[in-house]
C-alpha cells in the first residue's frame, strides 16, 4: 500500500468480521457514500478476514452507491462475516498482504469487535494501510464508549423483559433470562435496567455460592410480593462454579479460542439451582440470536454513519493504523496498537447500582 495518500483516488477495501449484528450495514453504505464523495472506490472483502487469506480465490463485491443504497435498514452485513484468526494460521498475514496487493487495493477498513481488531493490528504492524471501525453487540472494545450492535441488542432484550415480566407475574414464576454478554456485562445491565430486572449478573462479578444465597432469599422474598414474581438477567459469560454447570465433555471453542457460550448454558443452570432450592417454578429464556438480528436502531444507524466517514476522512489524509472511536461524544481516533486484545468491562459504578435496586 501506498504511503502517501494526500489527494490520491484510493481504491479501498472493507470487510466485516466476527459475529454479525444491527449496524454493520450502515458503516458499509457510510464508508461507500464518503468514498465516492472523494473520487474513490470501494471493493467488498466477502466473508471477513476468511474472504481474504486466499490469494487465488478472494471473493469480492463491488461497492457503489447504488450497491448501498437503502441498506441502512437491514441488520446482518451484506458482505458477510467470518469468525477467522489469522494470526494463528500459518502465513495468516502474508496471504492477506497477497490478497491485498493481487486486488490492487491501496487501503482497507475493517468493522469488527477485539477480535477481528487483533488481527487488523497486526497487518498495520506491518505497515498496511488499515482503519477499524469497533463494532460487537456486548460493547466491550477497548478505547471506545460505543460500538455497533450494542443499541440494539440493549433495546431487544429491554422489550424481552418488557413481554417477559407480563407473563412472569400472571402466572408467579421466576424468570431467568440469558443474554449475550461473553467478557462484559453491558448488553445484560443496559437491558436489564431498562427492563426492570430485579438481579442482574454479569461476567464481571462471578458468581458464588453467597451470591446464589442471596439470589435464592431475593427470589422467595418476592414471593410474598403482589405478583410473587421475579425476573433475573443473566450474561452468557456470568462465572459459575463447575459444578454447578453439569457439562458434558469438552466444550467447543472458536478460532480464538473461545468456548461456545450457546454450549454452556448458564441460564439453564442457575434457573435449575433456584427451582431446586425455593421450590418454586423457574423458567429461562435464553434470547440468543434474537439480539443480534433485525434493523438497527436509530442510534445504531448514525453511529455507523459517523464512523463510516471518520474512517474514509483517516485514509484520505494518511492517519492509519488507527480505530475510529466514540469519546464523551466526539469521534476520535486510538491506535490500533492499543487495542487488540483488550477489553472494556463494565464500569464499577453499574454494580452498586444493581444491588441498590435488589
Amino acid at each position: 500500500m501506498s504511503p502517501t495518500m494526500d489527494s490520491k483516488r484510493l481504491h479501498i477495501g472493507v470487510l466485516t468480521g466476527g459475529g454479525d449484528c444491527p449496524g454493520l450495514n450502515p458503516a458499509i453504505r457510510a464508508v461507500v457514500r464518503r468514498a465516492e464523495s472523494g473520487g474513490h472506490h470501494v471493493t467488498g472483502i466477502m466473508d471477513g478476514w476468511a474472504g481474504l487469506a486466499n490469494p487465488a480465490a478472494t471473493l469480492t463485491r463491488p461497492l457503489d452507491r447504488s450497491e448501498v443504497r437503502g441498506i441502512q435498514t437491514r441488520g446482518g452485513t451484506i458482505i458477510g462475516s467470518s469468525r477467522t484468526n489469522l494470526l494463528k494460521r500459518e502465513g495468516g498475514l502474508d496471504a492477506a498482504e497477497a490478497s491485498i496487493k493481487s486486488l490492487g487495493l491501496d487501503a482497507l477498513v475493517v468493522i469488527g469487535g477485539d477480535d477481528t481488531l487483533s488481527v487488523a493490528a497486526g497487518l498495520a504492524k506491518r505497515g498496511a494501510a488499515v482503519v477499524a471501525i469497533p463494532k460487537t453487540m456486548d460493547n466491550d472494545v477497548w478505547g471506545t464508549e460505543g460500538c455497533l450492535g450494542f443499541d440494539t441488542a440493549a433495546n431487544i432484550v429491554t422489550e424481552a423483559l418488557d413481554r417477559i415480566q407480563t407473563t412472569t407475574s400472571s402466572h408467579h414464576r421466576v424468570a431467568v433470562v440469558e443474554v449475550m454478554g461473553r467478557d462484559a456485562g453491558w448488553v445484560a445491565a443496559w437491558g436489564g435496567l431498562a427492563g426492570g430486572a430485579d438481579a442482574i449478573l454479569v461476567p464481571e462479578s462471578p458468581v458464588d455460592s453467597a451470591k446464589i444465597d442471596r439470589l435464592v432469599e431475593l427470589v422467595t422474598r418476592r414471593r410474598n410480593y403482589a405478583t410473587g414474581a421475579s425476573v433475573i438477567v443473566v450474561s452468557e459469560g456470568v462465572q459459575l462454579p463447575e459444578a454447578l454447570l453439569n457439562l458434558s465433555g469438552d466444550v467447543p471453542r472458536d478460532e480464538f479460542g473461545h468456548p461456545r457460550l450457546d454450549k454452556i448454558a448458564v441460564g439453564d443452570a442457575i434457573a435449575a439451582i433456584l427451582e431446586e432450592r425455593t421450590g418454586l417454578e423457574v423458567r429461562c429464556t435464553r434470547l440468543g440470536h434474537l439480539q443480534r438480528g433485525g434493523p438497527p436502531s436509530a442510534a445504531d444507524r448514525v453511529l455507523g454513519a459517523r464512523y463510516g466517514v471518520a474512517a474514509v476522512d483517516a485514509l484520505e489524509t494518511g492517519r492509519w493504523g488507527v480505530m475510529v472511536a466514540l469519546r464523551a461524544g466526539e469521534i476520535v481516533e486510538v491506535p490500533l496498537a492499543e487495542v487488540g486484545g483488550k477489553n472494556r468491562p463494565l464500569d464499577a459504578s453499574y454494580l452498586r447500582i444493581f444491588d441498590s435496586l435488589a
